[in-house]
């Protein structure tokens, strides 16, 4: 007996157009009802790709991609004002993207078919939107104002908030003021922060960008990888009574940081010798106190922040502890200003006015409607010179997943690679391959319209190029531009430039903290806009785990003397009988 709807035989078990088991013994009206009621009950899941605006966007591709942005300026002489945006001291020109305003009503028809909004609020909300760990995602309450109300399982975490800020602002102004003394009674001169990634980039791309307005009576110093050479140069010609550390590790079981941390307490007692000599030369941001206190550490001196802050988001937490030793406390609460200010943006403004929303979808617009594979974010100021690669673990942590937040693996791209150096060091790099290479490669300039270091026409140089840049990128040279300055033939297709290159131009008034805190916001809510799009679980980072785990089964390998119970492929335990070997 056939089913009515699918044709399929009663007698086979899975009706796939109905998803439900048929009864071996089951009447056609039995079967015919079934299928009609289960199948309202249990709809076929949407995928992104199904959503009518995601196919009106793949249409609409196929259209934009033959028009050049040549064409698109010619046709409307407002352009270059009219597609700006302007909020929380930000100023965003997207007029060189590969867009219409067609493009931008379906980028926000998507968005909203994806319930970003909601998405939005949720996350705001405190709502556990961390699945596979069951997690808030609050780094946003890091700069709440004192008063505001952020709830997690019925709490309000602000108050524990500025608690943490306000300990660490004591702690600080102890330190900078001279009024902490090592064990020997000599003042700090030099402060090392030990941690890895979310705890080594954001503190080292914090104190760069701020450098100008940091301290200069004390050094800072990092220190992040497990290759010895980066603790010994790190502490080279450093006074171990003059030094004080910063073990950064929510757990204080990190391996990287904590082979760091203890070669650190050898360092010191090797000339202390007082094991009581670590509380005056060791502070720790964490949360286990039991080991914190067994290292040696006053647990006075803890800082400790919240399961709902993650690493790569953390550097407005108590992670970011060098940077108020650096730029002092109110410094400090300027940068958390700046991040409110752009969360405030991304939580409130209508999507066509809202900063980091338009320039994710355009990521998006360009990451799976286009084929681009990379993101290159170039900040004209030296200062910026780690934010690249301080923007790589943003983006690639967060959004390199393969698998939506169901489980079910996407038919689109996710995460693109995000890299970059400062203008104008990049131009006699990497420029090249942006103007005439191959591949399509979205920029983001960030520049600023007055400079810290006014230096005779530096900076006026400095800006013309960036300027440049992205009008050479959109626009390009054609052959026939080149024909007419007079060079031959055969020479025409190396001087050609296609243009048609995208970017954005992003400007600020100066770099100072509140814009480190608002440009650092912008993109942490591209990335949440970019998963929100996706379907994906932006907040965790399972793909770090396996390689660790093998390295704690190869370690004790490495450093065994019987050759014998290698159970790798055999290249693994080539490597390993190659590295003993050399070891005699």
């Amino acid at each position: 007996m056939l089913c009515a709807v699918c044709l399929l035989p009663s007698a086979v078990r899975k009706c796939y157009f109905g998803r439900f088991f048929l009864p071996r013994d089951g009447t056609f009206g039995i079967l015919f009802l079934s299928h009609f009621t289960l199948a309202a009950e249990t709809p076929m899941p949407t995928t992104l790709t199904s959503l009518p605006s995601w196919t009106a966007l793949k249409s609409h591709a196929d259209n934009v991609r033959g028009q050049h942005m040549r064409d698109l300026f010619a046709a409307d002489g407002k352009r270059g004002e009219r597609m700006t945006l302007e909020a929380a001291g930000i100023f965003l020109d997207y007029s060189k993207n590969r867009v219409t305003d067609e493009t931008v009503k379906l980028l926000l028809d998507l968005a909203t078919a994806c319930d970003l909004k909601g998405k939005i609020g949720a996350m705001f909300s405190g709502q556990k939107i961390n699945k596979t760990e069951n997690r808030a995602v609050l780094h946003t309450a890091l700069r709440a104002p004192k008063g505001a109300v952020v709830t997690v399982d019925g709490e309000n975490v602000v108050p524990a908030v500025h608690e943490t800020l306000d300990r660490m602002s004591a702690f600080c102004d102890k330190v900078r003021s001279g009024a902490w003394l090592g064990y020997t009674g000599l003042r700090i001169k030099t402060i090392v922060n030990v941690g890895i990634g979310g705890s080594d980039l954001g503190p080292v791309m914090a104190y760069e960008a701020l450098r100008n307005s940091a301290t200069r009576v004390i050094q800072f110093k990092f220190v992040s990888n497990i290759d010895g050479t980066d603790f010994a140069e790190a502490t080279h010609g450093l006074d171990p009574a003059e030094t004080l550390f910063i073990i950064s590790s929510k757990t204080f079981t990190t391996l990287e940081t904590m082979t760091n941390a203890n070669t650190a307490r050898d360092w010191v007692l090797s000339k202390l010798t007082d094991p009581g000599a670590i509380a005056k030369h060791f502070v720790a941001v964490s949360t286990n106190a039991a080991a914190v206190s067994k290292f040696g550490i006053d647990t006075a001196n803890m800082f400790g922040f919240w399961d709902w802050v993650g690493g790569r988001y953390s550097m407005d937490s108590a992670i970011g502890l060098s940077t108020m030793l650096a730029v002092g406390p109110d410094g400090f609460r300027e940068m958390l200003a700046g991040f409110h200010e752009m969360d405030e943006n991304f939580r409130t403004a209508p999507f066509e006015q809202n900063l980091p929303v338009l320039m994710g979808l355009l990521s998006v617009w360009y990451i799976d409607f286009f084929g681009a594979e990379t993101v290159a974010i170039l900040p004209y100021d030296q200062y910026l010179k780690r934010f690249p690669a301080y923007l790589q673990q943003l983006t690639m942590e967060s959004n390199g997943k393969r698998v939506t937040l169901d489980g079910a693996e996407v038919d689109y791209a996710t995460g693109a690679i995000y890299w970059g150096e400062p203008g104008t060091n990049g131009q006699h790099s990497f420029y090249q391959l942006i103007h005439q290479g191959t591949r399509l490669i979205p920029c983001d300039f960030i520049g600023f319209l007055k400079t810290l270091n006014p230096l005779g026409a530096h900076h006026d140089i400095l800006m013309a190029n960036l300027f440049a840049q992205s009008e050479a990128l959109a626009f390009g040279k054609t052959a026939e531009a080149v024909k007419a300055e007079g060079h031959p033939d055969w020479l025409v297709p190396h001087r050609t430039f296609p243009g048609n290159r995208p970017s954005n131009t992003i400007l600020l008034e100066k770099l100072d903290a509140k814009a480190v805190g608002k440009l650092v916001a912008l993109y942490e809510h591209i990335v949440f806009t970019q998963g929100a799009i996706w379907n994906i679980g932006s907040f965790d980072q399972w793909g770090v785990e396996l390689g660790k785990v093998l390295a704690q089964k190869i370690l004790p390998e490495l450093q065994a003397k019987d050759e014998s119970g290698l159970h790798h492929d055999s290249s693994t335990n080539a490597l390993i009988r190659r590295y003993r070997a050399s070891r005699g």
